[in-house]
């Protein structure tokens, strides 16, 4: 008997049905835009929220006591959460999964003891593969939780905690890569500091480009073609992180020469703490050439830490999904779902109840997007808001016909007087909502 032995394969049933065990919305071979709806979305669940936190936080204890949680020998127990794992894969239907390594083997009392049993577990992670289907969209190394990465881990002011961190980024990489991975995911949580007093900002960024170059080297020396993907996130667990968001990803990796090599792993909640919307993030990675996935989730505007809330706004992920569709669409990323049932939800049935709610709410934005992408108002508009700079004067600023005193001479010679144009932003709102609701 399994854990979720008692739960069916969850099916797509249609908007009427009452099953909470059942999508409404989400029909993995229905097409949207001439594309398998599974194919547009690439989800994947996370091995960390899901099996790994036993539903603790700073004032009380696991609440969950899943049976892989319990006392013993830490590679049975091991072998116990993967099995439970790829049940749970397979009765949701998500095509992929995340992992980091020490969520999928017992790290051990040193590295020797943590590459015996990380390659044992990607052993039984590529059986189960073969046997399920599932597919890996990412894999990643956690340079976080252990005190040795207190201060840090490419940042820290010792290096044998660097050369310790760069072990583990090469074993979860060449796991990733003998997996299939689609992706492999460089998160600095502890990339950053709680205080300047103690720390050299110029040294502690040099060091994170070295190590983010070694990563490059290593991926083209094993051969591995999936993307190198940065997680940007401001804060928390440290008070600044060198990741804070997008835009300074991108400053950072032109320092180090790395803007062609590296795209970004995008979290909803992450947008939100750096005070940015989740569109936001979404449309400026992609401006800057930089879009790689996305970790769906969501916080609590009451609460100021990042809570990894199931995504539930069909309004905000229809404007994310339309950037994403207006850009091509996912390429090796996905929606993966960064995200944990809350600490009273302890019963096998809510990690299901999430997921569900999470993707027919991703089914929902991707129709809505597709509606406006058929007849794209937004486009239009700004069409004809830029039209002046596809025109022979904005052309010729932009192409460098004019110096600037040339320029300011032609303005006074022609009497240039423009006039404030609106906006428009309440009628596109509107269009919006007419889209999503309508």
């Amino acid at each position: 008997m399994s854990y979720f032995s008692h739960i069916p394969k969850i099916r797509h049933e249609g908007q009427d049905s009452d099953n909470p065990l059942a999508f409404r919305h989400y029909d993995p071979d229905k097409r949207v835009l001439g594309k398998r709806m599974e194919d547009h979305l690439r989800l994947a669940t996370c091995y960390w929220h899901t099996f790994v936190w036993p539903g603790s936080d700073v004032f009380g204890a696991g609440t969950f006591g899943r049976p892989w949680q319990q006392p013993g020998d830490p590679m049975e127990r091991a072998r116990e959460k993967a099995d439970a794992a790829f049940d749970f894969f397979s009765r949701l239907g998500t095509p992929f999964y995340t992992f980091h390594d020490t969520d999928v083997a017992p790290e051990g009392g040193g590295l020797a003891e943590y590459r015996k049993n990380f390659a044992a577990m990607v052993d039984v992670l590529e059986r189960k593969q073969a046997d399920t289907g599932m597919r890996l969209l990412w894999g990643t190394a956690n340079l976080f939780s252990h005190p040795r990465y207190a201060a840090g881990a490419a940042t820290n002011p010792q290096p044998e905690v660097f050369a310790y961190a760069a072990t583990q980024v090469r074993h979860a990489m060449e796991a990733t890569h003998r997996l299939g991975g689609a992706n492999y995911v460089l998160w600095g949580g502890r990339e950053g500091y709680d205080t300047l007093l103690n720390t050299d900002l110029k040294r502690e960024r040099s060091q994170l480009g070295r190590f983010f170059q070694m990563v490059i080297e290593h991926k083209h020396k094993i051969g591995f073609k999936g993307t190198i993907l940065i997680e940007p996130k401001p804060q928390e667990p440290t008070k600044h992180q060198y990741d804070y968001d997008t835009a300074t990803v991108y400053g950072f990796l032109k320092e180090f020469g790395l803007e062609n090599e590296v795209k970004t792993n995008l979290e909803a909640n992450h947008a939100t703490l750096a005070g940015h919307s989740f569109h936001h993030e979404v449309a400026t990675s992609i401006s800057l050439g930089l879009f790689g996935s996305i970790d769906a989730n969501r916080g609590d505007p009451q609460n100021g830490w990042d809570t990894d809330q199931f995504p539930n706004s069909v309004e905000e992920l229809t404007l994310v999904t339309y950037e994403i569709l207006k850009a091509g669409g996912f390429t090796t990323g996905g929606f993966n779902f960064d995200t944990k049932v809350r600490r009273q939800s302890s019963a096998p049935e809510d990690l299901f109840h999430g997921h569900i709610g999470a993707i027919d709410a991703l089914a929902l934005s991707l129709e809505r997007a597709a509606r406006m992408i058929e007849r794209d108002a937004l486009a239009d508009f700004k069409a004809k808001r830029y039209a002046g700079w596809d025109g022979d004067f904005g052309s010729k600023i932009l192409q460098g016909g004019f110096s600037l005193a040339s320029l300011a001479d032609d303005a006074v010679a022609r009497n240039v007087h423009p006039e404030h144009i609106s906006g428009g932003q309440e009628l596109l709102e509107n269009i919006v909502n007419r889209y999503i609701y309508g």
